[in-house]
Parts: structure tokens; C-alpha cells; sequence
């Protein structure tokens, strides 16, 4: 089922503050003790550990902008694929496609699952 108008506000704003880089921002839409998971990178657990984690990635990065394709809800969850462009210090692009999984607990992200091959973006 597709997601109704307010979970996909939800999208947009999310993707808009990750896309500019707002750590703060992004932990806005999580609950304090969600689980986020980037890749096969370990599970980062609460505000703290995320913030963290997510400012850490930002940081390895000059910017990112996602393209969301296909989303899709159900009862207490959002899938959504797509693609990220991610701008590299040195001014090169590599864009990659990803699946997200979002659980949900009431209005906010108990557990944020990001699928996706992230080694292309620190090959030489």
C-alpha cells in the first residue's frame, strides 16, 4: 500500500535532513531509544549513539542528495528504495541505490534500516 500523505511528509523531511547533512535534525524523527543500522555496519542504539554514528558518516562526505523511487507502507513500517548521490571531498560523484526499512512506533522511528552496498563510495 502506498504510504498516505502524512507518512510520506515524513519521508520528505527525513530525506531532506539527511540530504543536508542536519544530524540533529534527522534524530528529530527517531525515538530515544531507536536502533539504526547502516549497511553491515554494527546496530547504533539511542539518540547519542546515532547522532554519533550519522554525524561521523556526514562528515566523510561534501554532500548527498537522495532520489526516493517506490515507497510502501503497512502497519507499523515504511519501505522505501531508491538512489543517493554522494558527493565526495574531491568533488567526484558516485551514486548508489539503496532500501530503507523504517519500523514505526507511534510517530517516530524505532528502528531505521539502511540497505545498501556503501563501498564504492571510498574506492580509489
Amino acid at each position: 500500500m502506498r504510504p498516505d500523505d502524512e507518512q510520506q511528509s515524513m519521508l520528505r523531511d527525513l530525506f531532506a535532513a539527511i540530504d543536508s547533512k542536519d544530524t540533529a535534525a534527522f534524530l528529530d524523527f527517531l525515538s530515544e531509544d531507536a536502533r539504526f543500522r547502516f549497511g553491515s555496519a554494527p546496530p547504533a542504539i539511542g539518540h547519542a549513539a546515532i547522532g554519533a554514528a550519522v554525524g561521523g558518516f556526514f562528515d566523510t562526505v561534501a554532500g548527498l542528495s537522495h532520489d526516493v523511487a517506490l515507497s510502501v507502507a503497512g502497519d507499523g513500517f515504511l519501505i522505501c528504495e531508491g538512489e543517493v548521490t554522494y558527493r565526495r571531498h574531491d568533488g567526484s560523484t558516485v551514486t548508489l541505490p539503496f532500501v530503507d526499512v523504517f519500523e514505526l512506533e507511534t510517530e517516530r522511528i524505532s528502528n531505521y534500516k539502511i540497505y545498501m552496498d556503501i563501498g564504492p563510495l571510498y574506492a580509489t
